[in-house]
């Protein structure tokens, strides 16, 4: 007789694998739309742009595919995007545009499994194991040596650098109360999604008017990068993200992320021919073994 519980558990393990291997893939990708567009148009006109159309496609599947829309889930959701989706997308854009160098803000933002682990006990009452911190640490190491190459202290204010640091901790914020639970995390991801960049597009459009207009640049560049990021960075990476909270712990999701790094530099010798070096393969791998620590915990 044919064991379904077994095979029900390694079928959802391999797309639990799957679900993952798609997340880094995707959460690195956002990189290449930025690398597309930066050239083209500020920041904040690109992310504007970004959350916009997100939001737009969207909202008519939000509106007719799912439970209906109550008040009380949808300021839920509009409060996630602004501390989740905006804040950690603004806070180290903002930082860069102070000065605070770019391999530097990427090594405090891929402090998220970290925050994610110091805030679990007051927020969800459940620490992590201690083979769950140490795979959090190792994994953190594996980040700090494949982005060693790029670290510098910069010449930003000093305020600048606590930046990505709270935008970092704003995430880790929202994904532990998204995972807590209640009417709003329990919304259908199309939904959550749709409202969260909605909401993100009003806060980018505040810092886009202060760059200059919101009205979008008219190139084959500017457009391709936006509809790379709508499709790759925000429903690829985002959705599986939300996805992933659903179905495995918190640790889990935002250790996985660790490959973020060593990841994006793969897909920018890809994409756009730059030199790859050993630290990046090194750091890779014990990344890697980190995450399969926090996993096993």
């Amino acid at each position: 007789m044919t064991n379904q519980p077994a095979i029900t558990r390694n079928a959802t393990f391999l797309f639990t694998i799957l679900a993952e291997i798609l997340l880094v893939v995707a959460w690195s990708g956002g990189f290449v739309g930025i690398r597309f567009t930066i050239d083209q148009a500020p920041l904040f006109l690109i992310l504007f742009w970004r959350s916009l159309v997100s939001g737009l496609i969207l909202l008519p599947f939000a509106l007719t595919i799912g439970p209906r829309l109550q008040w009380r889930a949808v300021s839920g959701q509009i409060l996630y995007g602004i501390f989740a989706m905006a804040t950690y997308l603004a806070s180290y854009a903002l930082a860069i545009e102070l000065g605070v160098p770019t391999g530097l803000t990427a090594l405090i933002t891929d402090l998220l499994p970290l925050a994610v682990a110091l805030l679990s006990w007051p927020v969800l009452g459940k620490a992590l194991t201690g083979r769950q911190w140490r795979g959090s640490i190792i994994g953190f190491a594996g980040v700090l040596i494949a982005s060693s190459p790029a670290l510098q202290t910069g010449t930003a204010p000093l305020w600048a650098y606590g930046l990505p640091l709270f935008g970092t901790l704003s995430l880790a914020l929202v994904t532990l109360m998204l995972k807590r639970g209640g009417s709003a995390s329990a919304m259908p991801v199309h939904q959550s999604l749709s409202i969260q960049c909605l909401a993100a597009a009003a806060v980018f459009a505040f810092f886009a008017l202060g760059e200059g207009s919101l009205m979008p640049v008219l190139t084959l560049e500017f457009a391709g990068g936006i509809l790379w990021l709508v499709f790759v960075a925000t429903f690829a990476a985002w959705g599986i993200y939300y996805v992933a909270l659903k179905t495995t712990s918190a640790a889990r999701v935002t250790a996985v992320l660790y490959l973020s790094p060593p990841v994006t530099m793969i897909w920018a010798y890809i994409v756009f021919n730059e030199p790859l070096s050993s630290l990046m393969f090194i750091g890779l791998f014990v990344s890697l073994a980190g995450i399969i620590m926090v996993a096993r915990g």
